[in-house]
């Protein structure tokens, strides 16, 4: 089958591909932003579209001589994101149809009661939408999915983690019925042949455990060798207070962090199971939740996260990259350039780069940059939470706690876009070169476009700090580095 999937960027899509073209399919990508898919280990072997599905961008193009379409498009994060998902999901319905595409198969959620959430509400929508499209569509319906990277695994890991006595609201009660990704992906793949050709439902898909949130929490606890956790149920926490309180413990911003809790006021469990006819169990059975807990930890732990829900574009994020010339924009660019001698080799100052940020830190005043984090989360960001997928490595269009990378250079460069509330838009490189008489030389440079007057004002408020910040970065980068033995990894100063 040739198979195109949307959102091959994010959690879900990212996994997806590689098995598809494990199975002998060939697969196309379509991403509003091709440099997003350059440095992940499969790029050789897709083809890669530009297009953007909101906008009807592309589209044509994308489901031509296309056998299978993978939805996995969701404007979770934006506010008007219910409107974003109904056009997208239109957009798409209207190209599949006129281009012949055989199948649709899109990853939904739970089917959502009267009282539904607006994010249930929003699956349900999309689901009705290609249900109806006059292209056979498979729904497949999933409540929480558990797996290393996950946004509803991440929520679940640093509650459980973080606070060993919890206040918590009424819903934790609910009944859910978690799957494991590693299953969610063997549905995903099999959808694209084993149905029959014209078959047009949805299925629920779920593991074998129907727990409460209260009891994946407990569980989690076990499996992770914590203590015993205390849960303290209080009413008056509502779902939206919930979010703020899920918003500054774990790294989920609240613009996301609110529609997955707003789900969770909702007990969903599987209400068939009638895709075991066309996909068979495993013959030992789906994934429990133990073990894939104990699985997604194992990936954490060995530093073999796959993909990350923070890897996903965030809708209303920056987005574009840095101009080659900053006075570009037609007004003022502020900067921020320091250049440092560096007596090592610079292959080992390039180890100190790319390790930057997440467990490593920033090499400069850990507590300025966890107040600048904290002051994010506070007014809706992302903050530093996010962290890093491995230690070591990174590829362009992954997070990078409140950056994302925008261009890397293995050896040269890293230039990372600022995605925190800022009155403008903010970029940060670090480069590596040699100067004529062959010494290693690191390069810093953050550019600062401001946006109105509150852009210049606030450039002008944190300037008297860029000394102390950027000055301590520079420097600290460059002892770092000359302290490493050739073949040891970064070791973070400051």
């Amino acid at each position: 089958m040739r198979c195109l999937v949307t959102g091959a960027t994010g959690y879900v899509g990212g996994r997806l591909v590689p098995r598809l073209l494990a199975a002998g399919h060939e697969v196309r990508c379509l991403t509003r932003d091709p440099r997003r898919l350059r440095d992940v280990p499969w790029a050789g072997r897709v083809e890669i579209a530009a297009g953007d599905v909101a906008r009807d961008d592309g589209l044509a193009e994308a489901v031509r001589d296309v056998d299978v379409v993978y939805y996995l498009v969701h404007a979770l994060g934006q506010a008007s994101f219910e409107d974003v998902d109904r056009l997208s999901a239109l957009n798409l319905a209207v190209a599949a149809l006129d281009a012949g595409v055989r199948r649709i198969v899109y990853l939904g959620g739970p089917v959502p009661d009267q009282r539904a959430s607006a994010h249930l509400r929003s699956r349900g929508e999309v689901a009705d939408i290609f249900l109806r499209s006059g292209v056979p569509t498979v729904v497949l319906r999933a409540a929480v999915i558990i797996g290393s990277g996950s946004a509803s695994f991440e929520m679940l890991r640093y509650l459980t983690e973080r606070l060993p006595v919890m206040v918590t609201p009424s819903w934790v009660r609910n009944r859910i019925q978690p799957i494991a990704i590693r299953d969610v992906l063997r549905y995903l793949v099999s959808a694209a042949t084993v149905f029959p050709v014209q078959l047009n439902r949805a299925f629920d898909i779920g593991g074998p455990d129907v727990l409460t949130y209260a009891d994946m929490m407990r569980r989690y606890a076990r499996v992770a060798g914590l203590p015993r956790r205390i849960l303290l149920p209080v009413r008056v926490l509502t779902p939206w207070l919930s979010s703020h309180w899920v918003g500054l413990v774990t790294p989920v911003p609240n613009r996301i962090a609110r529609p997955l809790v707003g789900s969770l006021i909702h007990e969903a469990v599987c209400r068939e199971h009638d895709i075991a006819g066309f996909v068979p169990d495993p013959h030992d059975g789906l994934t429990g939740f133990d073990l894939a807990v104990r699985l997604a930890l194992r990936k954490i732990r060995d530093a073999d996260v796959e993909t990350r829900w923070a890897n996903a574009a965030l809708h209303g994020a920056p987005s574009d990259p840095l101009p080659s010339d900053p006075s570009w924009s037609g007004g003022t660019a502020y900067r921020d350039e320091r250049t440092r001698h560096v007596g090592t080799a610079p292959e080992r100052l390039w180890r100190v780069i790319e390790a930057i940020g997440g467990q490593n830190g920033w090499h400069s005043f850990p507590l300025a940059w966890s107040v600048r984090g904290w002051l994010d989360r506070l007014v809706g960001g992302v903050g530093l939470r996010r962290g890093r997928r491995d230690p070591e490595r990174l590829h362009v269009g992954e997070a990078l706690d409140f950056w994302r990378v925008e261009e890397i250079v293995p050896g040269e460069l890293l230039r990372l876009r600022a995605e925190m509330k800022l009155p403008g838009r903010a970029w940060l490189e670090m480069r590596v070169a040699r100067d004529e008489r062959g010494r290693t030389v690191y390069g810093q440079r953050a550019v600062f476009l401001p946006r109105g007057l509150a852009g210049h004002l606030y450039w002008l408020a944190v300037a008297p700090f860029h000394a102390f910040i950027f000055g301590g970065m520079a420097r600290n980068i460059a002892r770092s580095a000359e302290k490493q033995p050739s073949s040891a990894p970064a070791q973070v100063s400051g």
